[in-house]
């Protein structure tokens, strides 16, 4: 059979659909280091992009947990890991808060990565469980003040972004709570909702199914605007509660040192995984919203955002040194 012109245009067509499985990332597994437990926010966004990878590129992903010291013993194992391209990490934005919580950090939070892409945001919800009385935060701040051994909130642990949501809610509003810190999500979440602690600053994807569920109740969004995933729950600055905005950070970042033609591919790569309406609307049934974008952007985001925890933390007078 006689090869035409248009036999060849035919096949350069089928070469162009077919998945580039050649081409994958690396030809080695690369492995996403997640800073937090399995189940949490950041793993499940990790098992997203990793399951994308393996989808389109045929590449090896392996999702490593190490949770603990509010992401710090990850993070520090993700920074002493050969920067050759195989080892990400899921950055969080504890990571900053880290660098401004303490100067005697295992890892340099800066200087120790490079910075790949930032992948999504989410928002922080203050919440109560179902057996107080309270119905906005307002009420809450009052009883606090009125009974402050009363009422006991959770986070997953010192210098996290759920510690820091409430500690600066506590500052701008003179509320009394005691923190109860956790080792990961999960214990937080389910202390909380089984009535053993009173309050939480929680994840909106995560309280929502336990709000819908009669168990805890959502007082207020610590973002900007409302969420599209609870639209009836109002913002603090609506409740007169100005300036306690938290939002959820998550990016991809590399040991430092990785070669920067290896950390412009894996941008590229990202940013198509994150502009698949299917991975969004991944992303917004977790509560997440993808971000995207270039390395500038991510780098100029942490450059910006450090100063901010920094200023909260002498604000509040919080540190992870005692």
């Amino acid at each position: 059979m006689p090869i035409t012109r248009r036999t060849l245009a035919l096949g350069a067509v089928a070469l162009a659909a077919c998945p580039a499985r050649a081409q994958r990332l690396s030809e080695q597994p690369i492995t996403i280091v997640v800073p937090f437990s399995p189940g949490s926010g950041p793993d499940i966004l990790a098992r997203i992009v990793g399951d994308e990878m393996r989808s389109r590129w045929g590449q090896v992903v392996v999702t490593d947990n190490k949770p603990g010291a509010s992401g710090n013993i990850g993070a520090a194992a993700a920074s002493r890991a050969a920067p050759d391209g195989r080892t990400l990490l899921l950055w969080v934005n504890t990571v900053l808060m880290n660098a401004a919580l303490s100067r005697n950090l295992p890892f340099e939070p800066v200087k120790g990565f490079e910075p790949i892409i930032e992948l999504a945001q989410g928002s922080l919800a203050l919440a109560v469980h179902a057996s107080v009385p309270f119905q906005d935060a307002k009420a809450l701040v009052a009883a606090s003040i009125a009974k402050p051994a009363d009422i006991r909130y959770a986070s997953p642990g010192r210098g996290t972004p759920h510690h820091m949501a409430m500690e600066l809610f506590k500052f701008r509003t003179g509320a009394k709570m005691d923190h109860v810190p956790y080792n990961g999500t999960a214990g937080a979440v389910n202390d909380f909702i089984g009535g053993h602690i009173q309050a939480m600053f929680i994840p909106i994807h995560v309280g929502l199914s336990h709000a819908r569920n009669g168990l805890i109740r959502l007082l207020g969004v610590g973002s900007s605007q409302r969420t599209p995933l609870a639209p009836d729950v109002p913002t603090m600055a609506e409740q007169g509660i100005p300036d306690v905005e938290v939002n959820l950070g998550y990016g991809i970042s590399a040991p430092a040192g990785t070669p920067a033609s290896l950390v412009e591919r894996y941008n590229v790569a990202f940013n198509e995984v994150l502009a698949d309406p299917k991975v969004k609307d991944l992303l917004e049934k977790q509560g997440l919203s993808a971000v995207g974008g270039s390395i500038k952007q991510f780098a100029g985001r942490i450059d910006e955002e450090l100063p901010r925890w920094r200023a909260v933390v002498q604000a509040a007078g919080i540190t992870l040194d005692q």
